[in-house]
């Protein structure tokens, strides 16, 4: 489900069973992320699904990546794994304006 920004933030804050999920590349995830966010590359392909199904399917899913594209590709493989709630962030980490954590390299 493609949620706004604003909605997307509110929802991770307010719920106790939220995970953030960034699936960003390692490059993209060391520019920055959203704070309390873990990383599965989308782009691992069959490494991401296995990745995935490792995660509790009882949590509610807040996924972001750059532009929303990917997340919103993740949100369906997570549905068709048996996850009942991913939210996609629309417009991704690069429209964002809440917080960000910048990494150390």
């Amino acid at each position: 489900m493609n949620i706004s920004q604003n909605e997307w933030w509110e929802k991770a804050q307010e719920d106790s069973n939220a995970v953030i999920l960034d699936v960003r590349t390692p490059d993209e995830w060391n520019e920055g992320i959203i704070p309390g966010a873990i990383t599965i590359d989308y782009y691992k392909g069959q490494g991401f699904i296995d990745e995935v199904e490792q995660l509790d399917k009882t949590k509610n899913y807040y996924v972001y990546c750059r532009s929303g594209a990917r997340s919103g590709n993740a949100c369906s493989i997570m549905n068709q794994l048996g996850f009942t709630t991913a939210y996609n962030l629309s417009g991704g980490i690069s429209q964002w304006d809440g917080p960000v954590v910048a990494l150390e390299n």
